[in-house]
């Protein structure tokens, strides 16, 4: 049969060596939360505290303004049960340090001892200095640099890859390669055609709405061819595939770090560059100018219906005047703009993924900013392009 548990207590006794303060009772949270105990034992500790702080007593502290921790000698060792709600709150009544006269079990200290780790006081806030500022700009700078760092030698190793299998091309990653090809390109076909006829149609809709005013319908041709296959199309497709081929490609690595896969193709001695990177990244820069071209031809779709229902101008008239307003160089500054494009989405996602720790908070972490890093560059580089070929196509 089981007997019940005695509510807590503090049994105080004054020697000639000081006051000793006696625990007994079971100091846990089904005792602790009954109404009755609770309040005896508050009582006891108000009187406590009273005794030793004539303002307490009075009325004018609260009860809660504890004794210092080393007034008196703490006996713990008759308490009849101790758990972590007895603990916190002893904890709570030392002021957070630990009595200077202290008697207790050993599993009552590492109790005691697990309180106090996770009830540490914060530590007080610390003023700015003016050079923080510099110190955060500085440690950012040399973070984008170590990053910088290691896209180059990502670089360097894929060239010295891509010059292994021009000499020994049977021992190349082919199946690997065709896989790539396939999730890279064939399976984003579908999303990268809707998005980019939406985007034409949008586009055409906006652009006939200005050309109506100045009566230059025939002009939404040059618009839409101009700004479809020179820029809106690739970046379209780059930043798209950016979310999606990006981001499986971080999460892909960052999976096999998790899982020690890279640790045993290193014990393996398989170079991971030849077998991971170049297969990735051969495949984006081959399978992106295509996907370049699709969403354009999307595009240019949506458009096309887009300028007929909005301003009566036909297909037919599209198509012949296609040609004429937009010269065969845009589509090849596009073309090789997506090559670069798909090239450094690879690059950085498995650079982002090689860095991952095995753990998967840093593989969300690091899909995200392989994502991010993604699309910017892409947007980057894509600038840099308008303003080196400026004249190109114009």
């Amino acid at each position: 049969m089981l007997t019940e548990d005695s509510p807590p207590r503090i049994e105080i006794l004054d020697t000639p060596q000081g006051r000793v303060l006696r625990l007994l009772g079971a100091w846990t949270a089904a005792s602790l939360t009954e109404k009755t105990a609770w309040e005896a034992l508050s009582a006891q500790l108000t009187a406590l505290h009273a005794q030793a702080s004539p303002a307490s007593a009075s009325g004018q502290a609260p009860a809660s303004a504890s004794v210092p921790a080393s007034a008196g000698q703490w006996h713990l060792t008759d308490i009849d049960k101790l758990d972590y709600l007895g603990a916190q709150l002893l904890w709570r009544e030392w002021k957070h340090c630990w009595p200077s006269e202290l008697q207790l079990l050993p599993e009552q200290r590492m109790m005691l001892e697990t309180v106090e780790k996770f009830t540490r006081p914060l530590p007080a806030p610390q003023r700015s200095s003016w050079n923080e500022p510099l110190l955060v700009l500085g440690s950012r700078l040399l973070h984008l640099i170590d990053h910088a760092k290691g896209l180059v030698r990502l670089l360097g190793q894929l060239l010295l890859d891509i010059v292994r299998l021009i000499r020994h091309p049977q021992q190349g990653p082919w199946r690997d390669l065709s896989g790539h090809l396939y999730h890279f390109g064939a399976t984003a076909l579908h999303i990268t055609a809707l998005v980019g006829f939406l985007i034409g149609v949008v586009l055409a809709y906006l652009i006939s709405q200005q050309l109506r005013q100045f009566g230059a319908d025939a002009f939404i041709v040059n618009i839409l061819g101009i700004s479809l296959i020179r820029e809106l199309g690739p970046v379209l497709a780059a930043i798209l595939i950016a979310g999606r081929s990006g981001s499986a490609i971080t999460a892909q690595i960052g999976v096999m770090r998790v899982t020690e896969e890279l640790d045993a193709m290193r014990v393996m001695g398989i170079a991971r560059g030849f077998r991971l990177v170049m297969p990735r990244a051969l495949a984006l820069a081959l399978v992106m100018p295509l996907i370049s071209v699709w969403t354009t031809l999307a595009a240019l779709l949506g458009g096309m219906l887009a300028a007929n229902i909005s301003m009566d101008v036909t297909p037919s008239f599209f198509l012949h005047a296609l040609p004429a307003a937009v010269k065969v160089s845009n589509l090849a500054l596009a073309t090789a703009k997506s090559v670069v494009f798909g090239l450094l989405i690879a690059l950085i996602g498995c650079h982002y993924g090689l860095r991952i720790k095995p753990n998967t908070e840093s593989l969300g972490q690091g899909t995200t900013a392989s994502v991010v890093t993604s699309i910017t560059v892409v947007i980057l580089v894509d600038a840099l392009f308008a303003v080196l070929f400026k004249n190109v196509g114009i």
